[in-house]
């Protein structure tokens, strides 16, 4: 696969309840990078969480670090989750402020899915949608162990608890997976916000129908009909030459000077 043998599209939306949009996304097609960050609702804030972790992968958007590696990523987050912490300690009295993010990445031949939280990645092969991540959440904990159906785990008490979030802790774990990319594979990114109130078989069928670049938008509609409390954010992204897709729905950065210019 040739660099920018791909496209996508992404949008966000504040939801019929919150008063702040603390989603962010990012969409750096030039180095094949695609980054979902939903700060934690309820937190102190939760929006400059996810912008400051959209800032700090910004800083590898830049065509000559093209392909980009898991490594680079993690040490992108790991950088913001020290800063966040501080903040913490010095401006919010110890409140926690964190963020879920996933990010998707694309090398010559593989994709790497990069996470922590319980937002997600899914991948439409051979017209079957797939959740790639697992969700790092209370729930998902429970449904592992036997103790919760799937089916319900969207509607339980303590589907909004993760155990997992850049900020959140001193030390982010954080998930890689790995695997061959194939010709026409199209992946979603997004929030909790979408898929608390949309399904995966809609979310399958609307992926097999609606053009890529109208997907995340219509989507997010979908949602808002439904009342979704939350905010939403949704990319979609596919690996094939771009006169084809409307046929389809570095080394290691130092961190000490390659930081955004943005203050915090």
């Amino acid at each position: 696969m040739q660099k920018n043998d791909w496209v996508s599209a992404g949008t966000t939306d504040i939801g019929t309840v919150r008063k702040v949009n603390e989603d962010n996304l990012l969409d750096a097609s030039p180095v094949g990078m695609w980054c979902v960050a939903d700060g934690m609702g309820g937190h102190a804030k939760g929006d400059l969480a996810s912008q400051m972790i959209v800032d700090y992968l910004s800083v590898l958007n830049r065509s000559e670090l093209y392909p980009l590696r898991a490594e680079q990523i993690k040490e992108r987050l790991q950088a913001v989750n020290e800063r966040l912490l501080e903040i913490s300690a010095t401006e919010a009295g110890g409140s926690v402020i964190g963020s879920t993010v996933v990010v998707l990445i694309f090398d010559q031949f593989n994709a790497h899915c990069i996470w922590a939280g319980d937002s997600r990645i899914y991948r439409l092969r051979n017209n079957a949608l797939q959740q790639l991540t697992r969700d790092h959440s209370q729930v998902e904990d429970m449904v592992q162990a036997g103790l919760l159906a799937p089916e319900d785990a969207e509607s339980h008490p303590a589907s909004n608890v993760v155990t997992r979030a850049v900020g959140a802790n001193d030390e982010l774990e954080i998930d890689v997976l790995s695997f061959p990319l194939q010709e026409n594979d199209l992946f979603m990114l997004c929030s909790d916000g979408l898929n608390k109130v949309v399904s995966n078989q809609e979310m399958e069928d609307l992926l097999k129908t609606c053009p890529l670049e109208d997907a995340p938008k219509t989507l997010i509609d979908m949602a808002l009909v439904r009342q979704a409390r939350d905010n939403i954010t949704v990319i979609t992204v596919c690996n094939q030459p771009r006169q084809n897709v409307h046929h389809n729905v570095m080394d290691t950065l130092p961190l000490d000077d390659t930081l955004p210019l943005r203050r915090y």
